[in-house]
């Protein structure tokens, strides 16, 4: 079992900045993906960022240029340092990793985390 441990979410005023933290644990040979995402109510979950084992990146159009993220691959941990906040950025926020967790097999799984709630006031 992979267990996820997300942080860093709360209110902040609209321009200002959060960085949130979704750190992965236990079962882990290798992760192919990490990424975050985010959902209001009545809505459906939607990629904000992604990241590769190789790096590669992909934002949704509406954080470019203001969201970034970035992964530590020695503490399993991936980040989202986020600027110039909106209020349409309030949701939950959900981190997700697509993880190996064996040897023997090419198998992958992936592992959502919590949630954590971000407020932007305007």
């Amino acid at each position: 079992q992979v267990q996820l441990v997300e942080s860093g979410g709360g209110l902040v005023q609209a321009g200002g900045s959060l960085k949130l933290s979704c750190a992965a644990s236990g079962s882990i040979v290798s992760i192919n993906s990490m990424g975050w995402y985010r959902q209001t109510p009545g809505n459906q979950r939607e990629v904000v960022a992604t990241i590769t084992s190789g790096v590669s990146i992909n934002y949704s159009n509406s954080v470019k240029g203001r969201f970034t993220i970035s992964r530590d691959n020695a503490k399993n941990t991936v980040y989202l340092q986020m600027n110039s906040l909106k209020p349409e950025d309030t949701a939950v926020y959900y981190c997700k990793v697509i993880v190996r967790t064996t040897t023997w097999t090419a198998a992958t799984y992936q592992y959502w985390g919590q949630g954590t709630q971000v407020t932007v006031s305007s």
